[in-house]
This record gives C-alpha cells, sequence and structure tokens, in this order.
C-alpha cells in the first residue's frame, strides 16, 4: 500500500485549523456558535493600504519580485527596525517571506540540523514543534505554567541547554498565552544564552503592537544578542493583514542568505501586490494601529473581568495579543450527567457542542491545563460567549 512520507507522518494536524473547521460546520447547518477559536483581528485592512494594493495592481505589479522581496519594502521594514526598536540592520539582514509563518519554518530549517534541540517554552504556538521534527530536530518542551504567567525562567532554560541544544523559540507577546517579556526578564534569559556558544533565539515578535504594558521589548536590544537573534515579524496581527501573507526576518546576513537560499527553492519571492500594501502599511500613518490597540484592551478587560466572574475557572491578565488562556483544571472529573471532562480537549468540545462556543483545548499548546480563547471579536460576541460558557460550566458537577 502506498504510503506518506515518514517526515509528513511525524507531523501533527494544526489544532486551531481544525476547531475553526468543525465550527464552521456547526455555522452551516444553522447553529448559531461563537468562534473564539482562530487567531486573526476581526477588523478590516485598513483603506489606505487596500489602496496601495489596487495602484499596485493598476501599475502591473504583476511579475515575479525578488526573492528576498523588494528593496522598497525591505527598507522601509529597516526604516521600522531602526525608528520603533532602535535596532540597525542593513536590507541585506532583511528577508520577506509568505507571512511571518514561513519567515519561522525558513529559520529552523536553515538552522537545525538533524538531532539537533531547540528549546520551546509551553505553552507555544501549535506549529512551533512540529516544524522543528520537519526539519530533523528535537522540540524539548520547558513548562512555564499558569503560576509563573506562563514565562520560562534562566534557571530552567539553563537546566534545558544540552552540548546538542541549537535554538531558543521565543514569542512574546505569546500566543496563546498573551504573556509579555519585560526587558530585564529577556536581559536575564539573555546572560545564560551568552554563556553558551552557537546558541540562537528566535524571537517571533508578530504580536508587537498588540500590547498593553506601554513597550514593546526585543532580546535584540540586549547587548550582545543581535548577532544572536532572527527577529521575526509581519503584517499580519499589527495591520489586520492576515490573508496578504506577508512576514520577515531581520538576522545576521549569514542566516538571511541561508534562508534565501531555501525560500528560492520552494517558493521564491511573496506575493508582489501584497508586497505593496505592506509598504503601505510600514510607511504611512500608523494610527490605525494604535486605534485597533485600543480596541483589543478594552476587550482584553471585558474579557477578563467575565472570565473572573465564572466559578472555577483561573484567570491571568494577559499584557499582549488577543487571547485568554485561563486554567480549567477544576472541572476535571466533573461531569454535566451525560459525559465526563476529563481534560481540556473534553472541555473545549463540550463548550463547542453544548454552549455552542468554539475555542482550542490548551494540550495542542503543550498545557493541558488550560485552553484559548480568541478575543478578536466584538464585545457583544464576547458577552453573549462568556454568559454561554458561564452556563455550560456551572451545569459540571
Amino acid at each position: 500500500m502506498a504510503q506518506l512520507s515518514e517526515r509528513l507522518n511525524r507531523l501533527a494536524p494544526s489544532a486551531t485549523l481544525a476547531m475553526s473547521q468543525k465550527s464552521g460546520e456547526m455555522k452551516a447547518q444553522g447553529i448559531d456558535v461563537i468562534n473564539l477559536s482562530v487567531g486573526e483581528p476581526d477588523f478590516n485592512t485598513p483603506d489606505h493600504i487596500k489602496d496601495a494594493a489596487k495602484r499596485a495592481i493598476d501599475e502591473n505589479f504583476s511579475r515575479y519580485s525578488p526573492v528576498p522581496g523588494y528593496m522598497d519594502l525591505r527598507e522601509a521594514i529597516v526604516a521600522k527596525l531602526k525608528n520603533e526598536n532602535g535596532l540597525d540592520y542593513s536590507v541585506n539582514e532583511v528577508l520577506v517571506s509568505n507571512g511571518a509563518k514561513q519567515s519561522v519554518c525558513n529559520t529552523v530549517m536553515a538552522l537545525v540540523n538533524d538531532g539537533e534541540e531547540v528549546i520551546i517554552p509551553a505553552p507555544y504556538w501549535v506549529s512551533y514543534p512540529q516544524m522543528v521534527k520537519l526539519a530533523g530536530g528535537v522540540p524539548v518542551i520547558v513548562e512555564a505554567g499558569f503560576e509563573q504567567n506562563f514565562k520560562m525562567t534562566p534557571q530552567q532554560l539553563e537546566a534545558a541547554i544540552t552540548p546538542k541544544t541549537r535554538m531558543i523559540i521565543l514569542c512574546s507577546p505569546s500566543n496563546p498565552t498573551g504573556s509579555v517579556y519585560s526587558q530585564e526578564e529577556l536581559a536575564a534569559l539573555a546572560e545564560v544564552i551568552k554563556r553558551h556558544d552557537d546558541l540562537f533565539v528566535l524571537a517571533d515578535e508578530i504580536y508587537e503592537h498588540i500590547n498593553y504594558t506601554g513597550r514593546h521589548a526585543s532580546i535584540a536590544q540586549v547587548p550582545g544578542m543581535k548577532e544572536r537573534t532572527i527577529i521575526v515579524n509581519g503584517v499580519s496581527k499589527a495591520y489586520a493583514m492576515t490573508g496578504w501573507r506577508i512576514g520577515y526576518i531581520a538576522a545576521p546576513e549569514w542566516i538571511v542568505k541561508g534562508c534565501n537560499k531555501l525560500q528560492g527553492q520552494y517558493t521564491s519571492g511573496p506575493c508582489s501586490v501584497s508586497q505593496k500594501a505592506a509598504l503601505a502599511a510600514y510607511t504611512a500613518s500608523q494610527q490605525c494601529v494604535e486605534d485597533m490597540r485600543v480596541a483589543f484592551e478594552r476587550r482584553r478587560n471585558l474579557i477578563v473581568e467575565l472570565a473572573k466572574d465564572i466559578p472555577g475557572l483561573e484567570v491571568n491578565v494577559p499584557e499582549g495579543a488577543f487571547y485568554l488562556f485561563p486554567k480549567c483544571s477544576n472541572f476535571f472529573g466533573k461531569t454535566d450527567g451525560t459525559r465526563v471532562i476529563n481534560s481540556s480537549t473534553d472541555l473545549a468540545m463540550y463548550l463547542l457542542e453544548v454552549g455552542h462556543v468554539a475555542t482550542v483545548a490548551g494540550d495542542a499548546f503543550g498545557d493541558p491545563q488550560c485552553f484559548r480563547m480568541s478575543y478578536a471579536t466584538s464585545d457583544d460576541n464576547i458577552r453573549e460567549s462568556m454568559r454561554r460558557i458561564k452556563e455550560c460550566l456551572a451545569k459540571l458537577k
């Protein structure tokens, strides 16, 4: 019998996409499902960005772009890194890809050899361990749970490093938890990293602008860390451009050259029209970014307040992104009379099938004690979904 490759069989399917699909099927049957499973802004792409894309079409930007992206977009990213982050890069240290997801995968594939280890704090974004496996690497999961606000400590990092460790993946602000590493916390992690040669940090900063702490901190800003860091960012979250598929890395030139070589073989340059839209995003007024951030902060406050009012849920206050990751283990072993909740997967399925609210179980993110809700939706949807969740959970005895 024909078989898929072992490489593919090592991968797990995306739990977030699976949950979104299941809720979509229920909606198609006429069931009123509120979808809190999907990780994208509910805002439309700002008009001035869409107008730039329309102009690009009219001006016939319809041919292959250079593999690393158009020069003017890379120059705009260099200026953004300088103006917003105080970091000096050249255009040769920037590579534009088909979304930040490809940027992460490019980096892992370019740097990790068979059998080498990549440290990933849990909870983590579902794709990180799968990408490491795809590259032939070994994901080393460091548990950073609810009690430590979902952040890895320097002591945990030091304990996880072995002679085989090649990379650490940090996501701040975090998907799925919304936790944000401060400059001091990043500096403390950097002290550990700098004691070990040939150890790199993939800093996923895609939620940089959805931040409620007042300022974003990058580990690349720590003295001695820029040459060890691969920043991954893009336009998806900050500018509500998830479908445009534009992400980038900023990294030492030799790493960018390696990722460019890889990208040249399997996708070539990113979408020409999307790049012109991204150029407008980076070079025009940033007021749209702040307007969306303010809306997300208001929704964060609302969902935290309502979730804290649900008996049995343990809730922290996320400092960024647009996710709440409450601890739900108090409900394990309880029943509504027809089904028993033994895991966060059971709980997520119960909330979907009985409460008609789509969430994502924490198992997929490496923390089976919790589950993820996205509050990138309207205030009315947040209120109604939390009412349904409260009602559902009250039936568990």
